[in-house]
């Protein structure tokens, strides 16, 4: 599963002209096959309308009326989130959300009420970056471990 994922991350990636939108149907088939693959039911709304807080990329639906959490998501080249972590946007969406992921499509960090409980990085950036190639999966049970937490919010 994640190595069809950075197959598929890394051949928009080279076509050059990629934007991070891009991306977000790659990120949404990899959560929706887990969930199926787990028997969870959720739905995912890519780019809903506006909250109280802003517009993450990502909102995830148990499939009735209670939302999971919520996605927010930046461009592969995004090599700092750090950065990001401090951004004003990111600040309004963990003080408002209890449940959100970060990424930028190879590193994940799951946050809960506004602290980080969990990062992972399921490839380096560098492989496809500079060499141009699609990177080696890396640390899948990392992976799958925050992805568990963040769908049984």
């Amino acid at each position: 599963m994640l190595k069809t994922y950075l197959q598929d991350i890394a051949k928009k990636y080279l076509q050059g002209d990629a934007r991070e939108e891009t991306y977000y149907e790659v990120l949404s088939s990899l959560i929706q096959d887990y969930a199926k693959q787990n028997q969870q039911d959720i739905e995912i709304t890519t780019l809903p309308k506006q909250t109280e807080a802003g517009n993450p990329e990502f909102r995830i639906w148990d499939g009735k009326a209670h939302v999971i959490g919520y996605i927010e998501a930046k461009k592969p080249s995004t090599e700092n989130l750090d950065r990001i972590e401090t951004s004003r946007q990111l600040q309004r969406y963990l003080s408002t959300f209890p449940n959100v992921i970060l990424t930028n499509f190879h590193e994940f960090r799951l946050y809960r009420d506004g602290n980080l409980i969990e990062r992972t990085s399921i490839a380096r950036f560098f492989t496809l970056k500079e060499l141009k190639q699609v990177p080696t999966v890396e640390k899948q049970q990392e992976f799958l471990k925050l992805l568990d937490r963040f769908l049984s919010f």
